[in-house]
């Protein structure tokens, strides 16, 4: 459903989509979902390193962000900060940032001197080892430690 406006300042966003270090088609995919989802960019901002989307509803700002990284892995975090008080109701605005990671499912990849293929992104990233078969769990703060092979 889509948040109504009506009496809002021009400007007003609830949300901020944060992408960083991203493909151009992640860029295409976030515009093309957020004209299909009928969600109101108040502003757009290219920065040197991705876009930020200043958007006028939390909740589908923070599935969009999901299905970001669902459909590319990556990490995406999800932050609120307290924006105002109204009728002693507190009302937060999100911040959902998403970074992408230079590799892809069934990429060839290098970790700790030997050879992986990546089985999952998903949380977490899923390596397989090509020679013994064995299996390896990886967490995303770690991902810098992968080299891909090319």
């Amino acid at each position: 459903m889509v948040r109504d406006l009506t009496g809002k300042h021009p400007n007003y966003y609830e949300a901020i989509l944060q992408l960083r270090d991203v493909s151009q088609e992640v860029i295409d995919f976030t515009k093309k979902e957020i004209a299909s989802r009928k969600i109101i960019a108040t502003k757009i901002v290219k920065l040197k390193n991705g876009m930020d989307y200043f958007l006028s509803d939390n909740t589908q700002t923070r599935n969009l962000g999901k299905k970001i990284e669902q459909h590319f892995g990556g990490k995406c975090l999800v932050t609120a900060s307290l924006h105002t008080k109204k009728d002693n109701k507190e009302l937060y605005r999100t911040t959902v940032l998403f970074r992408e990671i230079p590799f892809r499912k069934g990429d060839l990849v290098e970790y700790d001197d030997e050879k992986f293929t990546i089985k999952s992104l998903t949380k977490d990233i899923f390596l397989q080892n090509i020679k013994t078969g064995k299996k390896l769990h990886i967490r995303f703060s770690e991902f810098k430690q992968i080299k891909k092979i090319d």
